[in-house]
């Protein structure tokens, strides 16, 4: 299993990011992936699943801003962050399954600073 996040970097505060999260490894399509993030000092934080169907369930902290998808014939998954806050900088990391516990990627730092 390989995950490989790409598209982080600095933006300022009310910008926007997508992140994608290529994956490898097992039967993609079949399988929920999430997006979790860590803050600097802090655990870490559930943000999104999407199911195999492209159902997506958004944690409260980032809903109306974050928006989850996938491809599944390119084997990705992508979080498309706007009106981003300096509260929202963090590592953020994809995971294989549901929640925070799976296969993750080595991440990509999000950093939204003026």
């Amino acid at each position: 299993v390989q995950l490989v996040e790409s598209g982080g970097g600095l933006v300022q505060p009310g910008g926007s990011l997508r992140l994608s999260c290529a994956a490898s490894g097992f039967t993609f399509s079949g399988t929920a992936m999430s997006w979790a993030r860590q803050a600097p000092r802090k655990g870490l934080e559930w943000i999104a699943t999407i199911y195999h169907d492209g159902y997506t369930r958004t944690a409260d902290s980032v809903k109306g801003r974050f928006t989850g998808s996938r491809d599944n014939a390119k084997n990705t998954v992508h979080l498309q962050m706007n009106s981003l806050k300096p509260e929202d900088t963090a590592v953020y990391y994809c995971t294989r399954g549901i929640g925070i516990y799976g296969t993750r990627g080595q991440g990509t730092l999000v950093t939204v600073s003026a």
